[in-house]
């Protein structure tokens, strides 16, 4: 008899600390980082990848919030063939509420799944040994234990917490988890090292859905209790490729927030909830940091890593990242080089941990380049804001077959739209026209109007705004595919 096991993807966060690529609207783990495919896109694959001759997988629940849902769902049809639902937290409450909606959604059918739960954004190098050592924690959690994932480690780090196995292998792999150790200090971690007996806390866990429910409601009832009511009166709708599930907004918001080791995990040695260990060694990286990217690229000669449009000379040990120009570098080393289109990031390689201190800067500034890129991505597309000064803002759209966007209008500017590639349909006040390449039109402040796209191909259109105010709040919706709220 098969074991089912649902792949479970906690897909919240922001990565701060590897801005300016990741922001806000575009977080780390929609990046591709590394290989072709996005760190989300890769841990999908890897839970996906489980199934053997007693192991069969389920859907896939990836627990994220409403502003990101439509990332996950376009990364998720680049996949081809992997049923989703979307659990949309709307606020963040940290991972055990997020384990929680999942394990409520996993059991709504009376069935009781073994959850394999892996946060959205980290790499692994070796497939084969991930799919192996996750293929032994699910055996050892068919039992009713909680499994955790434990990164065999190769240098003394100080940027995870840490797990002291104890006792000898059960007949999966499996080690009892004696305890569990805060982010140690360099001597600390040293010690750890040299004792053979500690692995890192990887924040991959493998454990059946009644299990976690039954340990949260012991240990921490407030949680569960709080979590199963938003998620009671959550409210479903399905996409195209996937279904929607949003817990109760207030409701929700009452939940506290508090992760998954420190409302659970790190009580669980010595009580009645056993926890075991399964080590993984397969160049696993949580890429916390730029020089943790550096560290798994492909650097060359010289120990560089560069992607994008680059020339080096007399360069060696540097990270360089070019996303929308050419950067050149001469003479340095032990860098990290960030260009993007809106911002340019340069820190030493050993300090790209305290990237938040420009991030911190940026919040009390109130600066859009902290949220946004410039090419902004929307359910129905993208645009990119080319050109600005007072009174005008240039833009580049980009609308997918059969897309729409909403039907609005706005108080404070005009518009004028060219086409440049593919066929739009343009509704202006009663009229609806279609324009095709090098045609133009003109939406006068105030007027109600819809940009769609009707044909087979990708519409491009260049829109040139004027006004006093050119804000992206300046836009009220009067109808939207997206469901998507009225702006102010």
């Amino acid at each position: 008899m098969k074991t089912p096991i649902t792949p479970v993807i906690l897909c919240g966060g922001s990565g701060t600390r590897l801005w300016p690529l990741s922001r806000a609207g575009f977080p780390k783990q929609f990046l591709v980082l590394s290989g072709s495919t996005s760190l989300f896109q890769q841990a999908v694959v890897r839970v996906n990848a489980l199934a053997a001759a007693d192991i069969v997988v389920g859907e896939t629940l990836v627990v994220t919030n409403e502003n990101h849902r439509f990332l996950v769902l376009d990364q998720l049809r680049e996949l081809k063939g992997v049923a989703a639902t979307l659990l949309l937290e709307p606020m963040g409450r940290n991972t055990a509420p997020a384990l929680t909606l999942a394990a409520l959604q996993a059991t709504a059918k009376g069935e009781d799944p073994i959850l394999v739960v892996t946060p959205a954004d980290q790499t692994v190098k070796n497939s084969e040994a991930f799919t192996s050592a996750l293929q032994q924690a699910v055996r050892a959690a068919a039992s009713g234990n909680i499994v955790i994932l434990g990164i065999t480690p190769d240098k003394p780090e100080t940027g995870y917490g840490y797990i002291l196995q104890s006792g000898s292998a059960g007949p999966n792999g499996e080690y009892t988890v004696a305890q569990f150790a805060e982010k140690p200090n360099q001597e600390t971690a040293e010690q750890y090292l040299a004792s053979g007996g500690y692995t890192w806390n990887s924040g991959m866990f493998v454990l059946r859905a009644s299990t976690w429910l039954k340990a949260l409601k012991h240990l921490r009832p407030d949680i569960a209790t709080g979590t199963e009511a938003a998620w009671t009166h959550s409210s479903v709708d399905a996409a195209s490729s996937a279904s929607f599930v949003r817990p109760d907004k207030a409701l929700f918001a009452k939940v506290p927030s508090e992760s998954v080791d420190y409302a659970v995990m790190e009580k669980c040695p010595g009580s009645e909830y056993p926890i075991n260990m399964v080590a993984l060694d397969a160049g696993w990286n949580d890429l916390g940091a730029w020089d943790a990217v550096w560290q798994v690229g492909a650097q060359d000669g010289h120990g560089n890593v560069v992607q994008g449009d680059a020339l080096v000379a007399d360069t060696t040990n540097t990270l360089i990242h070019s996303s929308s120009r050419l950067v050149g570098t001469v003479g340095v080393s032990n860098l990290v080089i960030i260009e993007t289109a809106d911002a340019v990031l340069v820190a030493d390689r050993s300090q790209s941990q305290h990237v938040k201190k420009i991030v911190i800067q940026m919040e009390k500034l109130q600066r859009e380049e902290l949220s946004l890129h410039r090419k902004v991505h929307r359910p129905w597309g993208w645009y990119d804001s080319i050109d600005e000064s007072e009174r005008f803002k240039v833009k580049r759209i980009q609308v997918k077959p059969g897309a729409t966007l909403s039907l609005q209008m706005h108080h404070h500017r005009a518009e004028h739209w060219i086409v440049v590639k593919g066929t739009a349909e343009v509704t202006c006040g009663d009229k609806v026209t279609l324009l095709t390449e090098n045609q133009s039109t003109y939406i006068p402040l105030g007027q109600v109007h819809r940009l769609a796209n009707p044909g087979t191909i990708p519409l491009e259109i260049i829109e040139v705004q004027s006004g006093s105010y050119l804000g992206e709040d300046d836009i009220v919706r009067f109808e939207d595919t997206y469901g998507r709220t009225q702006a102010s």
